[in-house]
């Protein structure tokens, strides 16, 4: 049985192949009955837009069924032992999507259930938002070994993934973040023994400096909304704007995850610009957790 908790359940035999099936399938409009008569639920703890939607859609495309299950409409909000949800859903569903708060999480159901799991989100990782990143640098860029990827802010659970990313495709990483945010030691450690070439800096400006992509996300996610001002002043100067742009590759493009905080992480010029393609990898996302899902089924 296979499950999808990180970037690193993949070999990088997978993720190359997981990479060429998001690119076809998007080129065919791919449509199949893989998921005929199966129900996959959807575990949504954090709320969601493009996460939600995309796997709704993706599963539906893939002739499956999605059932939507939060805590305001479970057992999951009265404090049943996830242990015992991970048994009975087992015995109902054929694989579970989650979007959720800790990583320990994702470990339980797949430790007590007897169904695949997807890490739709985590504090620590979120790996099909970075594996459809990728596709979208693809896109642009098939030879991933010429590109240079800049992360500017947090130390989050896209800069882990990212990270992890940089262990299975061959671009190389370098963080800006400033003290105190910085990503996982163990997690930059693990890639970097993996063969993966990545630079930590507090620097933005030596992050975008010849960059080919230039990557950010908001600076308080959810969950952390008290720290905001405390953020705020930790992260003041490494907001993408056209100056750091202006410092990368001339091809460089913009990546953001979304939802963007427009005069926060990025201003409302660069989140516009022609180099910005959030859309498209917001598009990406349904590709790429297509392709995700039929390695996880088939």
């Amino acid at each position: 049985m296979k499950h999808v908790l990180s970037i690193l359940d993949f070999t990088k035999e997978d993720a190359a192949r997981i990479l060429q099936r998001a690119v076809r399938m998007k080129a065919e409009k791919h449509r199949s009955e893989l998921l005929a008569g199966k129900n996959v639920v959807l575990i949504f703890e954090k709320s969601s837009t493009r996460t939600r939607i995309s796997f709704e859609v993706g599963v539906r495309q893939l002739g499956g069924q999605s059932l939507l299950m939060t805590p305001a409409e479970s057992q999951l909000g009265r404090n049943e032992p996830l242990k015992d949800t991970a048994r009975v859903l087992s015995r109902y569903a054929d694989g579970l999507v989650v979007r959720t708060f800790g990583q320990d999480v994702l470990e339980t159901l797949v430790e007590y259930g007897s169904i695949p799991v997807i890490n739709a989100l985590t504090d620590r990782y979120h790996p099909c938002q970075v594996m459809s990143d990728v596709l979208t640098m693809y896109e642009r860029t098939p030879k991933l070994e010429n590109v240079r990827v800049a992360w500017i802010g947090d130390g989050n659970n896209m800069a882990h993934s990212f990270i992890n990313a940089a262990a299975r495709f061959p671009f190389s990483l370098i963080l800006a973040c400033p003290e105190g945010y910085r990503p996982d030691s163990e997690i930059l450690e693990h890639a970097r023994s993996e063969g993966a070439n990545i630079k930590l800096t507090d620097d933005p400006r030596e992050a975008a400096a010849g960059a080919n992509y230039i990557n950010t996300d908001v600076w308080a996610s959810m969950g952390q909304e008290q720290e905001q001002k405390q953020r705020e002043a930790a992260f003041a100067g490494y907001c993408v704007n056209r100056e750091l742009m202006e410092l990368a590759a001339p091809d460089c493009r913009f990546l953001h995850c979304l939802p963007a905080h427009r005069g926060e992480e990025v201003t409302e010029e660069v989140f516009e610009g022609s180099a910005s393609v959030v859309f498209d990898q917001a598009e990406n996302r349904l590709y790429m957790q297509k392709a995700i899902m039929e390695w996880v089924f088939v």
